[in-house]
């Protein structure tokens, strides 16, 4: 992989490789945790200049119609957000001259806040091609991270860096984009498509970004026809219809599931049947599938899937659980597809047997899929894959925690196409999250588990100790679980946040804190939630078997303590007695400290008697951690879900709803 400089260019394909779908990524960080950025993609011709505004890709039109840009939202990464966009560079149409991609914040952020800009460009099998990591952004508002361009027949690829004070809309207009005035009354306003619904009194605020003061929009519009103007407002929240009253006599009375699960029995039902569920609802549902295969290099276009297909493979065909092919342009990508359920592991010969099945007959990719969450740098099975061979095989994962996250996003954020698609949807949630589908995610601490914690009780567990890695690498993949699920619940992103100071190889990082665990005998993560006021911790303290989940609010720049403290227990008018309340002071020591119970009739009990300076409050929940490894009702995953849940609903919910982000 080349590391780029600003300035610098590549070419991303030497003549005759064939090259065509790239995967761009890009990264930050932010110290405070809270920073957040949308990527957004132009499609320029010679001029510089865009072919028409639908040439513009960003949050309110993500998808090309032929499947040659694809912006495919956020993911959890090792090191705060990452943006992925999928680039079919052979869709993309002749007079097309350059595609730049950037990146653009709101509601008065800069990049100059965030750490770690950095683009990744890799090839549809994952293999990275280049780095540029951005090193100055500046006090801008919106960033040209990079560009590709065309030159004698082949794309280069070119590191920028460069900013833009007027943010999204300020840089739009540049590249002959015509951006609706957002401040100007409903009925001078260009009737909005479907693709860009009109705000409603459920989206977030609209982006007040503008153009540059003393620059004249350039006319982009002569010539063109006359369609509603891109809209830099955020796409409103698209959430299911409150459920309607049921017409059963009683409870026992149960709704008629388009897949049932009741009678499945064995492990390879299961695995046969969930297979099958959920490749014909991606079949199906366009948007689904994409979101689901895009980012394994796979083009948008008539897609169908198969179960029960036979392989030759010497002498004992093999039967892949399923396989996903597309069509685009006469050609074909296609995947095989390896199911288990159930928490059963992966077998490496089989899959193994899968790729080797692919890499003969010009397959492109094997996806696995389980309960299991992959992380990265640490493939779940160790298969071999010869790059020698003109056609790559990609090896891919995917989670059933992430297949239904998928599925609510749409249904619950996103929007899908018609109601009947949102039902099918619904229905494949009903199914994966029955108890007998086997469907469920992760579900296991590891065999690792009961070892560490009687080590750490005993105070024998040493520092390098293999088995401390292997706890810290599940509770990895637990959290990134809880991520997928309240972000699927919420419609809203929840990531993980890593502090750049544990550095950015995730062996190095997780070897730190399985030492950490050693010593201090504690599991730790930090989640950041959309529009929360501020980080949630979760701490698992295996000495004392409690779980502890936390926020910290910053103290008010203006007022006095004493009302800051009062506001702060009526915003928390119904959340748990039991909540402490924590006063967080300049220096080492600590502020005082109370149940929200005993400070309800008393908030000034809460500031510091020697006039410390008050620099915020932490607000903490204790439980007590489940004892097993597994997901069972005293398990210690199901333990962290609950605590999770406890103190989102009880208390974040309070502060986001009365008042915001200061007490």
């Amino acid at each position: 992989m080349r590391e780029m400089v600003s300035g610098a260019n590549i070419d991303l394909a030497a003549p005759g490789d064939g090259a065509h779908a790239v995967v761009v990524s890009l990264r930050w960080s932010s110290p405070a945790g809270d920073g957040d950025a949308d990527v957004s993609v132009l499609l320029l011709g010679a001029d510089g200049k865009v072919r028409s505004d639908a040439d513009f890709f960003f949050y309110n039109n993500p998808t090309a119609a032929d499947g040659s840009v694809q912006l495919l939202g956020k993911t959890p990464a090792e090191e705060g957000d990452e943006d992925r966009i999928t680039l079919d560079l052979a869709a993309i149409p002749g007079d097309v001259d350059r595609i730049v991609v950037t990146a653009s914040r709101y509601e008065g952020a800069r990049f100059s806040e965030l750490d770690g800009l950095r683009l990744t460009l890799a090839d549809r099998t994952g293999e990275r091609l280049l780095s540029y990591a951005v090193p100055d952004a500046g006090d801008v508002s919106a960033l040209i991270f990079g560009e590709l361009y065309r030159r004698g027949g082949s794309w280069k690829f070119r590191a920028v860096g460069q900013g833009y004070a007027s943010g999204l809309a300020g840089l739009a207009t540049d590249f002959g984009i015509a951006i609706e005035d957002d401040t100007a009354p409903d009925d001078e306003r260009d009737e909005p498509t479907e693709a860009a619904p009109a705000p409603s009194a459920h989206e977030p605020a609209p982006d007040t970004t503008r153009p540059r003061t003393g620059e004249p929009a350039p006319e982009t519009t002569v010539g063109r026809p006359s369609v509603p103007r891109p809209r830099t407002v955020r796409k409103k929240v698209t959430l299911p219809k409150a459920a309607r009253k049921s017409l059963a006599e009683n409870d026992s009375w149960r709704t008629a599931r388009l897949f049932p699960v009741s009678v499945l029995k064995s492990d390879r039902e299961r695995e046969m049947r969930a297979t099958s569920v959920l490749l014909s609802v991606m079949s199906q549902i366009p948007e689904f599938g994409r979101r689901l295969t895009a980012g394994f290099g796979a083009p948008a276009g008539r897609a169908e899937t198969f179960t029960e297909v036979s392989l030759p493979h010497g002498d004992t065909p093999r039967r892949p659980d399923g396989v996903i092919r597309v069509e685009r342009a006469g050609k074909l990508w296609t995947a095989l597809v390896e199911t288990k359920t159930n928490g059963n592991a992966l077998k490496p010969e089989q899959v193994q047997d899968y790729v080797d099945i692919a890499a003969r007959r010009g397959y492109e990719a094997v996806i696995t899929l389980t309960n299991d969450v992959a992380l990265e740098g640490r493939p779940l099975v160790d298969v071999k894959i010869d790059g020698r061979r003109r056609n790559k095989v990609a090896l891919w994962h995917l989670s059933w925690a992430e297949v239904a996250h998928q599925a609510q996003m749409l249904i619950r954020h996103e929007g899908v196409g018609n109601a009947a698609h949102a039902w099918l949807l619904q229905e494949l949630l009903h199914y994966l999250q029955h108890e007998n589908s086997g469907c469920h995610g992760f579900q296991n601490m590891g065999p690792a588990w009961v070892p560490v914690r009687r080590g750490i009780d005993e105070e024998t567990l040493c520092q390098g100790d293999r088995r401390a890695v292997e706890v810290v690498e599940n509770w990895e993949r637990l959290i990134r679980q809880v991520c997928l699920r309240l972000g699927g619940e919420l419609g809203q992103k929840v990531l993980p946040v890593q502090r750049a100071k544990r550095g950015t190889d995730p062996e190095s990082r997780r070897a730190g804190l399985a030492d950490d665990l050693c010593t201090d005998g504690r599991l730790t993560a930090e989640l950041r939630i959309e529009g929360t006021p501020g980080i949630m911790a979760i701490t698992a303290d295996l000495r004392t078997g409690k779980l502890r989940t936390s926020i910290e609010i910053p103290a008010p720049e203006q007022g006095y303590p004493l009302t800051w403290a009062k506001r702060l227990v009526r915003q928390l008018a119904e959340a748990p007695a039991d909540l402490h309340v924590e006063t967080l002071t300049d220096g080492s020591a600590g502020g005082p400290r109370g149940t929200l119970e005993r400070l309800r009739p008393e908030p000034g009990d809460i500031l510091p008697r020697d006039d410390a300076q008050i620099t915020g409050f932490r607000l903490s929940l204790f439980k007590s951690m489940g004892n097993t490894r597994g997901n069972a009702e005293s398990g210690f995953i199901r333990s962290v879900d609950q605590a999770v849940d406890r103190f989102h609903a009880g208390v974040v919910t309070q502060l986001e709803r009365r008042g915001g982000r200061r007490p």
